[in-house]
């Protein structure tokens, strides 16, 4: 990608294309979509169960044979009944457990498509989506939105059947238990409170680890993607170290919040590892109290080891917390998406979505200060308005600052709230505005690459490739060198036609706001006044701001000095 021209891709949804928008799901669908999770849901059972009978079954199958000893008893003992039956449990545990997840992860990726395509198909026909598609080109928010949907999608496989297999095994446990070793349940029980205790105790803090994550994660990459989408101009301004430092800073409460997290869960770890021994002892100790002994004390021996062989499934207590966790926070934020989309116009300009890449009509710049780049402030800050149809030129000498501006117009540099920056009514942030603009820099950057390749616009016919290219007076050399296929590098342009092809980037995009810095400094008079005018009409639809050392009159162009300390209005 060429850095003097950086436009972030936007889809765009024709009529055409929301007509033929799949419906929603029949209920048909919906039942073929649920029936993998019962088979999942049996499979994850009979996994559990095996495993509760393989350890009982063998625990029992030793104790006969200890009690059996050598004697007389020994020869009599039926071995093969029991050895058959913890080679079938074994078995079993093994093909419901890889089944459990091979059904389960089917069941979980028919909810993907099923959910997303509700939910997208909610995006499509919400009425103010189909204005302000801009917000999937806020890469942060999109970042969240696919993490959140797919939280939303895997809970039910890491949250919802594992507690379900744990409660049902717990129940039943618990009623054997009581069957047979009453006194057993006291200490369970009070084993019980203290996990529930401990797991309402963190949930919250949880949450606030978790939320402190991901704004640290969002934060992180918002900071990062625009120092790695900016890199010459940040270079050029020595803030490229600074905003890194601030990024990768991010990261480290972000890494600093998950190994809080990992350290408040390690108390429910602890309590959750012991679940499963105190339960067989205290079914075991309970039976021996209550007098039996010999062949009496199998069957609590069997459902002792049970209870063993349930705490391997207790072990995954703290995953299923925080998967609850997440599946809250998605489900917030999946609301939070579904409440920006259905906004009414008649919000107020900062809760509003911004206006699509091809209905931007009118920029206004409020109280954005002017600076040169190296950070100084240069005189008072501008008030401006700039429209669709009237180019606006800032005209100044160099170190003016009209460089900086267009870069703090496109959302490359400066705080947020240095200014406001209003599109059609809307308050337009950083990340926005790089979606919806195209910064043309006078030193265009020329890639080891085709001519096709060199225009940005993979989507561009040929047709229009070469109108693109007759507009800025590129067609005849091109061709001389072999058409769009032919292979071109910085060294074989000059600087003019680098600076052209530039501009031919530029026609071929759909950017409603479209950033010129010295568009034709490398050419003569003559043909600067040729090309910048047919260049301008045929961006007459969108927004134009171009910098120049001269006045360079234009049709319907307003005119900008940046000369003096004073305020600038316009």
């Amino acid at each position: 990608m060429s850095l003097g021209s950086i436009t972030p891709a936007t889809p765009r949804v024709s009529p055409i294309t929301r007509a033929k928008l799949p419906s929603a799901p029949s209920a048909k669908s919906v039942a073929v979509a649920k029936s993998p999770w019962r088979m999942a849901i049996v499979l994850a059972v009979a996994a559990s169960a095996s495993g509760i009978l393989l350890t009982g079954v063998s625990a029992w199958f030793l104790g006969a044979v200890a009690l059996a000893g050598l004697g007389p008893a020994a020869l009599a003992f039926n071995f093969h009944t029991p050895a058959a039956l913890v080679r079938l449990f074994a078995l079993s545990k093994t093909l419901g457990k890889y089944g459990e997840r091979v059904v389960g992860h089917r069941a979980a990726l028919l909810d993907q498509v099923r959910r997303r395509a509700r939910l997208f198909l909610a995006m499509a026909h919400a009425p103010a989506i189909r204005a302000a598609g801009w917000q999937l080109g806020n890469q942060d928010r999109l970042a969240d939105y696919m993490e959140d949907v797919e939280d939303v999608d895997y809970a039910r496989l890491r949250v919802g059947m594992p507690l379900g297999v744990l409660l049902t095994g717990t129940s039943l446990l618990a009623g054997a238990t009581a069957w047979l070793a009453p006194l057993a349940l006291l200490p369970i029980a009070l084993l019980s409170v203290a996990l529930v205790a401990t797991l309402r105790h963190l949930l919250p803090m949880l949450q606030q680890q978790w939320t402190t994550v991901r704004t640290s994660q969002r934060a992180a990459g918002r900071l990062l993607g625009a120092a790695l989408a900016s890199v010459v101009p940040l270079q050029a301004e020595r803030a490229f170290p600074d905003i890194l430092a601030l990024a990768f800073g991010h990261f480290s409460e972000a890494e600093a919040g998950r190994l809080a997290q990992r350290r408040a869960l390690a108390a429910l770890d602890m309590l959750a590892g012991l679940a499963g021994p105190v339960a067989a002892l205290s079914v075991l100790v309970a039976a021996w109290y209550a007098g039996s002994r010999g062949s009496a004390l199998l069957t609590p021996a069997f459902v002792g080891f049970a209870w063993l062989a349930l705490g391997e499934t207790a072990h995954s207590v703290s995953r299923i917390a925080v998967g609850g966790v997440r599946e809250r926070a998605a489900r917030d934020g999946l609301k939070g998406w579904s409440k920006d989309w259905s906004e009414d116009n008649g919000s107020t300009a900062a809760a509003r979505p911004a206006p699509s890449r091809a209905a931007l009509q009118a920029l206004v710049l409020a109280g954005v200060p002017r600076q040169a780049p190296d950070g100084r402030r240069l005189g008072e800050a501008i008030n401006l308005t700039c429209r669709a149809g009237h180019p606006t030129a800032l005209v100044g000498a160099s170190g003016a600052g009209k460089t900086t501006l267009l870069k703090q117009i496109a959302g490359w540099i400066g705080a947020e709230h240095d200014g406001q920056f209003i599109g059609d009514g809307v308050v337009m942030l950083g990340a926005y505005r790089r979606a919806l603009s195209q910064l043309c820099l006078h030193d265009a950057a020329v890639l080891s690459d085709t001519v096709r390749a060199n225009l940005f616009a993979p989507a561009a016919s040929e047709a229009g490739c070469w109108m693109a290219l007759a507009a800025v007076e590129l067609d005849g050399r091109i061709r001389d060198a072999g058409g769009l296929d032919a292979w071109i590098s910085q060294d074989m342009l000059s600087l003019g036609e680098a600076q052209r092809l530039n501009l031919a980037r530029t026609l071929l995009s759909d950017a409603p706001l479209v950033l010129f810095d010295e568009p034709v400094e490398h050419l003569d008079v003559e043909q600067a006044s040729r090309i910048l005018t047919r260049v301008l009409a045929q961006l007459a639809d969108r927004i134009v701001v171009y910098s120049s050392h001269t006045e360079r009159p234009a049709p319907g162009a307003v005119s900008i000095q940046l000369g003096s300390g004073r305020a600038m209005t316009g």
